[in-house]
């Protein structure tokens, strides 16, 4: 697997949320919510409030799921 730092930011970004997508889909939301983290981390440090705004949307809803 190619280094994540090679990887364009849209690459890393879709990447993260099929990641995410498949835990959810297991209904693991733990594993999901680490992984949804990881990409609201990203997005902060490339000061990309669009996906910012997308990663934080479905934390909420993985809370919601948790709760």
């Amino acid at each position: 697997m190619a280094n994540s730092s090679l990887q364009t930011p849209a690459v890393r970004f879709s990447r993260l949320f099929r990641k995410a997508g498949i835990f959810l889909g297991k209904g693991q939301h733990k594993a999901a919510l680490a992984v949804l983290r990881e990409g609201e981390a990203l997005a902060l440090s490339l000061r990309d409030e669009q996906r910012l705004a997308l990663f934080r949307e479905e934390i909420a809803r993985c809370l919601q799921e948790l709760s």
